[in-house]
């Protein structure tokens, strides 16, 4: 399976003028979207809990959780974060992802809207 990075706009919700747009890497195997510590700290996101998770390699962490507002094709969203350590790559989950109602089509490296379930 091939990845692909799309650019999105991060913006924290208390503090709508700082903002910055990155390329994220969907990936649908995260949950919550991955943001460095250094973009956490430049859009001075807060950090509402901890998390604990397991990363691919079987490597257990707990990383801050806190809430960012997305935007995205021109819609915006608010999901979870878990702010990484400095230089890790920028995911985009599968939470933001189903959020907006996307899925990835990671062979033509694009996003589609999908019909939501209840």
């Amino acid at each position: 399976m091939s990845s692909f990075s799309i650019p999105v706009t991060l913006i924290n919700p208390e503090q709508r003028d700082r903002s910055m747009t990155l390329d994220l890497i969907v990936d649908t195997g995260a949950m919550y979207t991955l943001l460095p510590a250094d973009v956490v700290a430049q859009l001075e996101l807060r950090a509402l809990d901890d998390w604990q998770a397991q990363l691919a390699s079987g490597q257990r962490v707990v990383y801050p959780l806190g809430e960012v507002r997305v935007r995205l094709g021109g819609r915006e969203r608010t999901t979870l974060f878990a702010a990484g350590p400095v230089g890790c790559p920028a995911l985009l989950g599968a939470l933001a992802l189903e959020a907006f109602s996307l899925a990835a089509d990671p062979v033509h490296q694009r996003l589609l809207p999908v019909v939501g379930t209840l």
